[in-house]
């Protein structure tokens, strides 16, 4: 019976130990699988993240969300970059830009906003609000010092306190991955498909597409004390020595730089970037910019370093300065068959008084917390049919 009993002890020590093993097997395995699980979901959040370098102090992303597409769209289509800035007193042109953009494509398109960190959580609860939440974006800070010794304070030129209107000048920074892209101002709106601005044909050698001054007599803006503003006089001093050994000729169209197509890969191979930081940093010391300038001060550097050396954009894709005056410049029919609209100059659509603004609105989506809102004197009552 001893004998028996200790067989019988035996047999259900190995049991338990045999299920002793199975749970350890079993919590392993379980184990296993959240490790693995926990590193998949971090190279999937690294995958989606990685969109600017690392290495380059100032330019850092903050989200990138990736949704659903209200519109069907095709994956497998080019992925087409639009850089925008958005600061925080003119958040409201960024969203209806943004808006504009989206409601006319059907097109594989990442919005790169360039901001503040101070700024971000703003922008991003009006990303998240209503139809926009179906858009593809990337939020990127931008470090003021980044500019340091390239611009300086200067009363008669107002940009200078503006980091963000130099942001163009940093494009494969912000997109390292990308052939090519498109930046425009936070006050335009788009009509057309943006694919169509995407496909614009650039010349071999050449890094960006603009749309010239002079291509058409109504870009000619009568500017006090500087004449009319479509040449390179008009933006630069040519009474500075380093300026006239350039022999660049003073009535060469200029080109306005608030609506543009890149080459990123020439932009790279031909240091765009570090040319343009060259002549901020020569403007600081030297003072080579029109004093008479009534324009963005990133015009003049991009003047000198795409002088011949730029191809050309439709110009129903830059259709500028509604905001030059508060009177309508072009006719309903004009407007409505512009591919961009472009405000630029002191009259906002979102301000006090601005021609067609009532077009303006049409994108606009009001601001969920209520930080931004519409300036109105009073409201136009024209509508284009």
């Amino acid at each position: 019976m001893r004998l028996i009993a200790n067989v019988y002890i035996r047999q259900k020590k190995r049991m338990s130990f045999r299920k002793v093993n199975i749970i350890i097997w079993v919590l392993a395995v379980v184990l296993f699988l959240l490790v693995l699980h926990h590193n998949f979901l971090s190279l999937s959040s690294l995958l989606k993240n990685e969109v600017s370098d690392p290495g380059i102090v100032g330019l850092q992303p903050i989200d990138l969300i990736a949704n659903v597409h209200q519109h069907p769209v095709n994956e497998r289509q080019e992925e087409i970059p639009v850089v925008i800035a958005a600061s925080e007193d003119r958040l409201g042109g960024t969203i209806a830009a943004i808006n504009s953009i989206h409601q006319n494509t059907r097109s594989n398109v990442i919005f790169y906003i360039v901001t503040f960190n101070s700024t971000a959580d703003h922008l991003r609860s009006w990303l998240n609000s209503g139809s926009l939440k179906s858009i593809r974006y990337k939020i990127v800070n931008f470090d003021t010092k980044l500019l340091e010794g390239k611009v300086k304070a200067d009363p008669d030129q107002g940009e200078s306190m503006k980091p963000l209107t130099f942001a163009r000048f940093y494009l494969p920074i912000l997109v390292p991955s990308a052939k090519k892209a498109i930046y425009m101002d936070d006050d335009v709106i788009v009509q057309g498909d943006i694919l169509a601005l995407y496909n614009t044909p650039l010349k071999p050698g050449h890094a960006a597409a603009f749309s010239e001054d002079c291509d058409s007599a109504s870009t000619k803006v009568i500017i006090r004390g500087a004449g009319n503003q479509y040449n390179y006089i008009g933006y630069l001093d040519y009474k500075k020595e380093r300026i006239r050994k350039l022999s660049m000729k003073a009535s060469t169209c200029s080109f306005n730089p608030g609506v543009f197509v890149a080459n990123l890969t020439e932009w790279k191979r031909q240091n765009v970037t570090n040319q343009l930081e060259k002549w901020m940093k020569l403007n600081v010391e030297e003072g080579l910019y029109s004093r008479t300038l009534a324009g963005s001060i990133t015009t003049p550097p991009l003047l000198i370093v795409f002088y011949q050396q730029h191809s050309t954009i439709d110009p129903m894709w830059n259709v500028r300065h509604l905001g030059s005056s508060a009177g309508k410049r072009y006719s309903p029919q004009f407007v409505k068959a512009a591919k961009l609209l472009h405000w630029n100059g002191h009259f906002k659509p979102w301000g006090r008084a601005a021609s067609y603004a009532d077009v303006w609105e049409k994108w606009y989506i009001p601001d969920p917390t209520g930080k931004f809102s519409l300036i109105r004197r009073h409201m136009d009552t024209s509508n284009i049919k």
